[in-house]
């Protein structure tokens, strides 16, 4: 099997595992907002072939989810694009730029930000049209429901990559579909980077308790 038969082999691995991800670790968190878990393997995706695999992805997956178990049709499938490529496609490229441990913590947590802004703005312009909601009451859920959600959502998505970034890229290593020194640096374990993962995952809890008790 050649090189780029082995990209399109995984990168389509990846696509069937975010959209799995999708389907059965959707969890509601407050009112409307429901938590998913496909851009962590969305930005794995990223990590190991470079943005522009992220982006694909992400329109693959998204497309699908828009065609099978989506509410939202095309708005759906537009914010779904904006708020994993804002995540995903910004922490591959601040990677990319410094490929090293710290340049993919750096990146996840830079990505995170993004994501949080970026859905803040198109929160505003878009949940007005397809919920049906004034755009005043909107606005007034920014702080409230909007900010904590997307907190927690790429708090955990940040998280969770750390966690699971190791035994993916094994795992597609002992297949053969990528290569050993595909990866810089190699994958390995770091206790240090398990802590920071387990307290995100611990701090978001917490604000997903707090924003509960609250709504």
């Amino acid at each position: 099997m050649n090189s780029k038969t082995k990209k399109l082999t995984t990168v389509g691995m990846l696509c069937a595992f975010a959209y799995a991800a999708t389907v059965v670790g959707r969890v509601p968190l407050v009112l409307f907002l429901k938590y998913d878990p496909k851009d962590i393997i969305i930005v794995i995706s990223g990590l190991i072939f470079g943005p522009l695999t992220s982006f694909s992805v992400t329109l693959i997956v998204s497309l699908i989810e828009m065609f099978t178990i989506s509410e939202n049709g095309i708005l759906g499938f537009l914010m779904n694009i904006i708020s994993s490529c804002s995540f995903a496609c910004t922490a591959v490229f601040v990677y990319r730029k410094k490929r090293k441990l710290s340049g993919a913590i750096i990146g996840l947590f830079c990505g995170w930000g993004c994501m949080v802004l970026v859905m803040l703005l198109w929160n505003y312009i878009i949940t007005p049209v397809y919920m049906g909601y004034p755009r005043e009451a909107v606005a007034e859920l920014l702080i409230p429901v909007f900010l904590p959600f997307n907190l927690i959502k790429g708090g955990l998505n940040a998280a969770i990559t750390m966690i699971l970034y190791k035994p993916i890229v094994t795992a597609l290593r002992r297949t053969h579909l990528i290569e050993a020194d595909q990866i810089k640096p190699k994958a390995k374990l770091n206790v240090g980077l398990m802590l920071i993962a387990l307290l995100i995952i611990t701090t978001c809890m917490l604000l997903l308790l707090s924003i509960k008790g609250v709504f």
